[in-house]
């Protein structure tokens, strides 16, 4: 199966080869060309294909639309830009300017007839109508971050967060907008994939506005068949029989989640630095005496082989990783060594000859895995920073004791009251924010908390310097929820406590790990992916029977399943934003299942990706509302 990343990136490779199929003899002499593309252009890309990629793809500049451009004659621009006012009025200006001599136009998303007509008439005006070769809506409107993970906005992302659809003050027009954006995106992912989905969405939400508006989009191009653009694969010849399944579900189904501490690799990451369409850039102090300090940016994508294999393991494991590959490294370095100095020995000809013959095949190997020892350097060095600066924001706020605290929360496998009190009177421990999430995560799991409690960890938190405002909204939204059912949401969780770090112990390693514990996350499904199962599985239960069924191939609007077979593979989607830790929630349970001999493909996907300080954030001005 082609993931919907590899798809993507094959459609922006056609799209660089000028819209043309990639042939082997195009691929050896590329037609060179100027990319021209605005910031969701630059997102979409910039995830999926290297600088280094694009110049062997024929692309000698890459520019923004909006920046100033000198004109270069004779050579194709190829633009990549959504169709809005502001793109299409630039694009205008370009025309009349004359900057380049051959215009290929690539809309990210559908242009409208309007729109095209307007471009037209500025292409008249500036008689520049043979300049243009061709036009082409590319329906690739959403972010690959990985082969099974997808965001709709980066740049901007505000306009699709948690608090744009929460807010009090947003009017169904602008309701409708948003979920019209989300729609529009959605569409784009399945065009890329050819398949049309069966759609599951639960009943009286944004999660249900999105399912139907998406159902009715899906239908109404099957019904053009002129212009039908789902085909994609049988035209390949790719039949695939088994069709996705679409979850879509809305954010307040799991609050406790996208504010939990964490301790994978990927998802401590996001949450200490920010990690952002696959990059982090990390602050490194110069040691020369000097307050200066330089930016090191980390590149954490699939090509990283480390990356890929411990992105969702918990830190201690990776710091282990870590420490193991330095040693393979050293003693790779060794061999180079030893060899660089048996080639010198002492003058004597005759066993300096003799050593010769023997080493050449060594060195001829030394030589041919060199670069590939380099690059194994570069990354060690790579990871060694960004854990190094993990483990320092570990150390610093003894997240580990939130993290644990807060998995015996979730999985109520102990009475804690008083614990929690005292870690937010304890001016030792973690910074504000990390007592408001431990406190909110504990406030969504407590069936009851009498006004008087609620009234004591306040001022508790309060002078621990915490802002309220998230309580204030939390306060509001959990008398809003179904309360009862999700009073057991999070059973199962919790860790155990593994007794020493024995190889970074043994090894004098470069992670001092003395103080944090080694916790180990005991494996267990998070409310989205207790959902997945249920709906993945077809089980009968209650709760499901409250979940729409959309065919958007079944020309009777029915919501009665024409066969309860279960599903392989399942696109997850998070309207109002999604989070790294229920995404490896997701990829362990497929891995768990597929391990069991039930293959399972899951994808997930989320109108934005917001941190833990992100998401606080929203809950703060949405409190802030109420008050």
């Amino acid at each position: 199966m082609t993931s919907l990343r590899q798809k993507q990136i094959n459609a922006l490779k056609q799209m660089l080869n000028l819209n043309q199929p990639q042939s082997k003899l195009s691929a050896s002499e590329p037609k060179w060309k100027v990319l021209v593309y605005d910031n969701v252009g630059q997102d979409i890309i910039s995830v999926l294909i290297s600088v280094k990629e694009l110049r062997e793809l024929g692309v000698t500049l890459f520019v923004q639309l909006h920046s100033d451009r000198d004109p270069i004659p004779e050579v194709p621009a190829v633009y990549f830009c959504a169709p809005t006012e502001e793109n299409l009025g630039r694009i205008a200006q370009d025309f009349q300017k004359g900057v380049y001599d051959i215009y290929h136009l690539n809309f990210i998303s559908a242009i409208s007839r309007q729109k095209l007509e307007d471009l037209a008439s500025a292409a008249l005006q500036a008689n520049c109508v043979a300049n243009i070769h061709k036009v082409y809506d590319q329906y690739v409107n959403f972010i690959s971050l990985d082969d099974d993970m997808f965001i709709l906005k980066n740049q901007n992302s505000d306009a699709l967060s948690y608090y744009a659809i929460n807010r009090g003050d947003t009017k169904d027009t602008e309701m409708d907008e948003i979920m019209d954006k989300i729609v529009d995106c959605l569409f784009s992912v399945f065009v890329t994939l050819g398949t049309v989905p069966i759609i599951r969405s639960p009943k009286g939400n944004a999660a249900e506005m999105v399912a139907r508006k998406l159902d009715k989009k899906l239908r109404e191009n099957l019904a053009d068949a002129r212009n039908n653009l789902l085909h994609s694969d049988a035209q390949a010849g790719n039949f695939n029989f088994q069709r996705p399944l679409l979850i879509v579900l809305d954010r307040n189904v799991d609050m406790a989640t996208p504010l939990h501490h964490t301790w994978t690799y990927q998802a401590l990451a996001h949450d200490l630095l920010n990690l952002n369409l696959n990059r982090v850039v990390i602050e490194e102090s110069v040691p020369s005496g000097g307050v200066r300090s330089k930016n090191r940016v980390c590149e954490l994508d699939t090509k990283d082989k480390f990356w890929s294999t411990h992105k969702g393991s918990p830190f201690p494991t990776v710091a282990e990783a870590i420490q193991e590959e330095l040693e393979q490294y050293k003693s790779s370095e060794e061999e180079v060594k030893k060899l660089k100095s048996s080639m010198g020995i002492d003058g004597e000809s005759d066993i300096a000859l003799s050593l010769v013959s023997d080493n050449t095949a060594k060195i001829t190997s030394a030589v041919n895995s060199l670069p590939q020892l380099l690059e194994k350097k570069r990354l060690i060095d790579m990871h060694t920073t960004l854990a190094t600066a993990l483990l320092n924001g570990i150390k610093s706020r003894k997240l580990d004791n939130f993290f644990e605290l807060e998995e015996k929360i979730m999985s109520k496998t102990q009475a804690l009251e008083k614990t929690i009190y005292d870690l937010i009177v304890d001016p030792e421990t973690g910074v504000p924010e990390d007592k408001i999430r431990l406190f909110i995560i504990f406030y969504i799991c407590s069936p009851h908390m009498s006004e008087s409690e609620l009234k004591r960890y306040e001022t508790a938190l309060s002078e621990a310097g915490c802002d309220l405002s998230p309580i204030h909204y939390i306060k509001r939204w959990k008398s809003y929820a179904k309360m009862a059912s999700g009073s057991n949401q999070y059973e199962g969780a919790g860790t155990k406590t593994v007794n020493m770090f024995s190889k970074l112990v043994s090894h004098g390693s470069n992670f001092v790990m003395e103080g944090v514990k080694n916790l180990v996350i005991k494996r267990h499904n998070l409310p989205v992916t207790r959902i997945v199962d249920h709906l993945m599985e077809f089980k009968n239960s209650p709760e499901m029977d409250e979940y729409h069924y959309l065919d958007p191939k079944q020309l009777k609007v029915t919501e009665i399943p024409r066969n309860r077979s279960p599903f392989q593979d399942a696109i997850v989607f998070i309207v109002g934003g999604g989070n790294y830790i229920e995404y490896q929630n997701l990829v362990d349970y497929a891995r768990q299942k597929t391990a069991a001999g039930s293959t399972k493909r899951i994808t997930y996907g989320s109108s934005t990706l917001a941190n833990a300080q992100q998401f606080l954030k929203q809950l703060s001005l949405l409190g802030q509302e109420i008050v």
